[in-house]
């Protein structure tokens, strides 16, 4: 007599795992044929207050031991990643541990967005912080309707730009697109009123350039009226030439300023009123509040070194912030969607738990993803100050796991 594999059936207990869960908090889940296997289980309908929505995401669910990892799970991509990414529903990976018996999940079209199709993942990585159960359920469903609903009209617009470039657009921001004859991305980026727009540029890694209408037609070099004014250009608006835009690039930005300024002033240019203003420190007499200003590479070095001096006096940093990690149940949902990706990756978590200062001298001696998983086990949040304090005040770390008492104290005497 023939025999069921045995991972069907924990496949199954997967399925029906996540479907009881679903349904006892009253949403609507249809089973997907098993016979068709286009990468998806579930399609989940999600309902309020005893109402039916109009959001629905697909979900493709594991089971079984295979699919753990050392920092959490996997789901193989295989040759679902075209569709996943570019469906018209949202597709979720969730993983059922038999150990354990708990459900975990991850967004696959984020991940894979963000990535995008010159980097393309194996793997969806759904990270052991991203728990599914009766107490997570409520913050799962925000996030998955909240994602859903950026696919409709303008919003999924800026939704494809958003996770293309690594960067949170507002609704109401001018956001404008184009692709030159390379194939190289170029987004315009600017708030209403402003005069400085920012350039993402696949080109160049998405890494923002701030520029003005008249920084963009300037030439790298000063002109004779700037050296003689002393009024020299500011070092951190960019020209076309540091750029490398080309003619065609230029008038498209310029024109995106142009349309944006007009849409800002409005038809009846000559009425427009100014802007009022809500309180601001010069008009109510208060002490003027200073403003951060500090370069990134900046930052980094300093958060590194700080990272390093804390692991040298605390060898067993690491681990313990990660276990402090686990047992945090109100991470941001773009903090638990970084986490599955990036520990999925086995040789960015191994540099990060050997992370030393015999490992790591410099910033540019540990990747970018290492460096943002270890910021993410070791510290809760960044704060940066003005620009007149001392480099130490300017960047305040809070850390997951405080910092010993007598180091505190020690660094503060000194």
């Amino acid at each position: 007599m023939p025999k069921i594999p045995t991972g069907r059936r924990v496949g199954q207990a997967a399925v029906n795992a996540l479907r009881t869960l679903l349904e006892e908090h009253d949403h609507i889940v249809q089973e997907i044929s098993g016979q068709n296997d286009f990468g998806e289980d579930l399609y989940v309908t999600f309902t309020e207050d005893g109402e039916v929505t109009s959001d629905t995401i697909k979900v493709q669910v594991k089971g079984g031991e295979s699919w753990r990892r050392a920092n959490g799970y996997a789901v193989p991509v295989d040759r679902h990643g075209e569709t996943w990414a570019d469906g018209n529903v949202p597709v979720y990976c969730a993983v059922y541990d038999p150990d354990t018996k708990g459900l975990y999940w991850a967004n696959a079209t984020q991940q894979l967005r963000r990535y995008g199709p010159f980097h393309p993942l194996r793997f969806i990585g759904v990270s052991p912080n991203a728990v599914l159960d009766d107490s997570t359920m409520d913050s799962f469903v925000a996030q998955a309707r909240r994602y859903v609903g950026r696919y409709r009209g303008r919003q999924a617009f800026l939704t494809h730009l958003a996770e293309m470039s690594g960067t949170e657009f507002d609704p109401a921001d001018h956001v404008l697109h184009f692709v030159n004859g390379e194939d190289d991305d170029l987004i315009f980026w600017k708030r209403p009123g402003d005069a400085v727009a920012t350039l993402l540029l696949s080109a160049q890694d998405w890494e923002p350039a701030w520029v003005t209408l008249e920084s963009l037609m300037r030439s790298e070099l000063p002109t004779p009226e700037e050296r003689s004014s002393g009024e020299l250009r500011d070092p951190d608006l960019w020209t076309a030439e540091e750029l490398e835009l080309n003619r065609s690039e230029v008038m498209w930005v310029a024109a995106c300023f142009m349309s944006t300024r007009q849409a800002d002033q409005g038809p009846e240019d000559d009425l427009a009123q100014p802007v009022e203003c809500n309180g601001c420190a010069s008009c109510t007499g208060e002490e003027p509040e200073e403003h951060g200003s500090i370069e990134a590479d900046v930052i980094h070095a300093y958060v590194l070194a700080r990272i390093l001096d804390r692991i040298e006096a605390e060898p067993d940093l690491v681990r313990r912030s990660i276990l402090a990690l686990r047992e945090e149940t109100d991470l941001e949902p773009s903090i638990v969607a970084e986490l599955g990706s990036l520990e999925t990756e086995p040789r960015v978590v191994r540099q990060v738990n050997r992370l030393s200062r015999a490992t790591v001298e410099a910033v540019e001696d540990i990747e970018p993803e290492a460096y943002r998983l270890a910021v993410i086990y070791l510290i809760t949040c960044i704060y940066v100050g003005g620009p007149s304090l001392p480099l130490e005040e300017q960047v305040r770390i809070v850390w997951r796991i405080p910092e010993p008492a007598a180091s505190v104290s020690h660094k503060a005497a000194r």
